[in-house]
Formats: structure tokens, C-alpha cells, sequence
């Protein structure tokens, strides 16, 4: 039963004082509702309804006996409908949309303008992959942190539009999966930097360890462990499609559920750690010769990453909805574009700007 009636001499749920009531309506009907009572609507046998804030005005009329029919019957409207206009309608879907939502329109903006600049540096890069700027640190480690950057900057599309089942596991996925390729890319360059400047003396130990081997192995074997995590938390507890009903009054919030808590946070943890072993290793390593300077924008990148992931984690925790996933999605495009900017502008204006500076640079 949605609602209980009680015969009772007075109408206290509905605030009416006892004085109030007049003798020839003995006996009045008083009905108990849940705790939220905005949700009930109140019939009577003639077919008219109100709503239970509607009904409780009646308190002021005089003719007390009219409220008889309006306390008969309640009925509480289904989870997806709300009462309004004495009648229950459905609840507005919402989630983060660009058709409709003027955030999720600039972020659909500016994936397109950031994945279109990577794609020129991208191909610029290719075809003067036999430059020594291009070259300087393995070119084929560049060429993988530029593409992770591009496919980073096009994931935003999976967290735009109405969740799925199948959009829910890919949006986190991809996302950590390839921010650990960009940032195990990062790392790859920044241990080419320190084994380049210590193989540099006569006789060094760490001549062996130069070339594109270790810095392909570094790569692999980092993104592979993130991959591990990712696949192990899909086979326990996958993210998936739900509704919330409750949030927001009015409204059905349609949302991803992470699955497994610990699955999500693993996930974001190793992307951190990774960050942050690049991060202090480009530090220690941003006082080597001008000919591996390249530590030194390794070291910014890595402490804007840092910083907007470190911002974006109480932002995310803090809010529901399609404004959790605007959070979310404002962290990859910052982190993205902090990686581009910081690591391929400045050759890219040694090549487009300085032609010159490019033929001197040693390889």
C-alpha cells in the first residue's frame, strides 16, 4: 500500500486545528504519506486531483467538509513521473549532451580544434622525421605520445551524450589506457635524456642502453600494467548504465557507475605514479647540457598534469551527474593540451620559425 488512511477526529498531517472542525463532520478520513509527500497526488471519486501541498491549503477554507473528497484516495506517481498540475507526468532525462547543453558544445568545439592542431604537428613531425630536432630522443616515442595525444583528445566524444553500457566501460578505459601510453611516452624520453648524457663519457657503462630498444621496452612494459588493471577490473565489476531518481528532483540523471570503486582508482593511481616518477626524474634531469634539453619541458608538462589531475580528483568527488562528467572531461582536454603545448611547441618553433637553429642541433 502507497498510502495508509486512519479515521481520526482531526487532520493533523495536514497542520488543521482541531477547532476548526465542525460538528456535522465527525469523523474525517486523514491519510499518512511517505516522508517526501511531494511525490503523492490526492484524488477524489469525482475524478479531480490535487497535489498533497494543494490539498494542504484547504486548511483556510470553511467548509472543512469539502476536503472529504480530497482525502479518499492518494497514490503515490511511479519513480520516473512527478506530480504537477494535479496529475503525474514523466521526469526530464538529463545528462551532459551537446545538442542541448552549451558545455558540452564547447568541449565538442575544442576536442575538434585540439585534435586537428595534434594532427598537423603529427604530420609535420613525419615528414621531417630525418631532422635532428625530430630525431633528438627517439622520434618513433614521439610519434606514439603524439598519436596517444590525438586518440586522448577524441575519447572526449564517449563521455558526450547519453551513457550506454558499451560507452561507460569504453570512456574509462580508453581514457586510462592511453594517458598511460602518453605519460610511459614521457617517461621513455625522459630516461633517454639521463642514459644519453651518462653514455656521453668515454668508456661508460651505459653506452649499451642507447637506442630505440629501451625506450620502446620502457613503454610497452608501463602501458601493459595499465592495461592488466583495466582488464582485470572489466572482468570483476565493468562500469554500466544507471539512473538516478533521487538527485535531483524532477529529473531521471542518467550516469555511469564506475563498478568497482578500487578498479577506478587503480587506474587513475598508476597514471599518477607514472606522472610522478617522470616527473621527478625530468627535475633531476633539467640541468643536463643544451643538447638534451628536453627534460626541461618533460618537467613543466609533467607539473601541469600533476596539478590538474591533483585539482580535478575533490571537483570529481564533489559534484553528480553530467557535471561530474564535465569535470572529467575538462581534466583530459587540460592534461592533454598541457602535454602538447609544453612538449612539441617549442620544437615546433624551432621548425616553422627558426629553420635555421634546426640544421645545428645535434642528434
Amino acid at each position: 500500500m502507497f498510502c495508509e488512511f486512519l479515521l481520526a477526529s482531526s487532520l493533523g498531517d495536514l497542520d488543521l486545528d482541531a477547532e476548526e472542525l465542525r460538528e456535522d463532520v465527525p469523523m474525517m478520513l486523514r491519510y499518512r504519506c511517505s516522508d517526501n509527500r511531494e511525490d503523492w497526488v490526492v484524488h477524489h471519486p469525482e475524478n479531480k486531483s490535487t497535489t498533497f501541498q494543494e490539498a494542504k491549503k484547504l486548511k483556510h477554507a470553511r467548509d472543512l467538509q469539502t476536503f472529504k473528497h480530497y482525502s479518499e484516495m492518494c497514490h503515490r506517481c511511479p519513480d520516473d513521473q512527478w506530480p504537477k498540475e494535479r496529475s503525474c507526468i514523466l521526469k526530464a532525462y538529463d545528462y551532459l549532451s551537446y545538442e542541448t547543453n552549451i558545455i558540452a558544445l564547447a568541449y565538442y568545439v575544442i576536442s575538434i580544434l585540439c585534435s586537428a592542431v595534434t594532427v598537423y604537428i603529427l604530420t609535420l613531425f613525419i615528414l621531417l622525421r630525418d631532422t635532428p630536432i625530430v630525431k633528438a630522443n627517439n622520434r618513433t616515442v614521439s610519434f606514439i605520445l603524439l598519436t596517444s595525444i590525438l586518440l586522448s583528445f577524441l575519447c572526449v566524444f564517449l563521455f558526450l551524450g547519453r551513457p550506454v553500457d558499451i560507452t561507460c566501460m569504453l570512456r574509462q578505459m580508453s581514457f586510462g589506457i592511453l594517458f598511460s601510453i602518453a605519460v610511459s611516452s614521457i617517461l621513455a624520453k625522459t630516461i633517454t635524456v639521463c642514459i644519453a648524457f651518462k653514455a656521453s663519457k668515454p668508456g661508460s657503462y651505459w653506452r649499451k642502453w642507447v637506442g630505440e630498444k629501451t625506450s620502446n621496452s620502457v613503454v610497452i612494459i608501463c602501458s601493459s600494467v595499465q592495461v592488466l588493471i583495466c582488464v582485470i577490473w572489466l572482468s570483476v565489476s565493468p562500469p554500466y548504465q544507471e539512473y538516478d531518481m533521487d538527485s535531483n528532483p524532477g529529473k531521471i540523471i542518467i550516469q555511469c557507475n564506475e563498478g568497482s570503486v578500487i578498479g577506478f582508482y587503480s587506474m587513475l593511481g598508476y597514471t599518477g605514479l607514472l606522472a610522478a616518477v617522470s616527473f621527478i626524474i625530468a627535475f633531476l634531469s633539467r640541468t643536463l647540457p643544451d643538447s638534451f634539453n628536453e627534460a626541461k619541458y618533460i618537467t613543466f608538462s609533467m607539473l601541469v598534469f600533476c596539478s590538474v589531475w591533483i585539482a580535478m580528483i575533490p571537483a570529481y568527488l564533489s559534484t553528480r551527474g553530467k557535471y561530474m562528467v564535465a569535470v572529467e572531461i575538462f581534466a583530459i582536454l587540460t592534461s592533454s593540451a598541457g602535454l602538447l603545448g609544453c612538449i612539441f611547441f617549442p620544437k615546433c618553433y624551432i621548425i616553422i620559425i627558426k629553420p635555421e637553429r634546426n640544421s645545428k642541433v645535434k642528434s
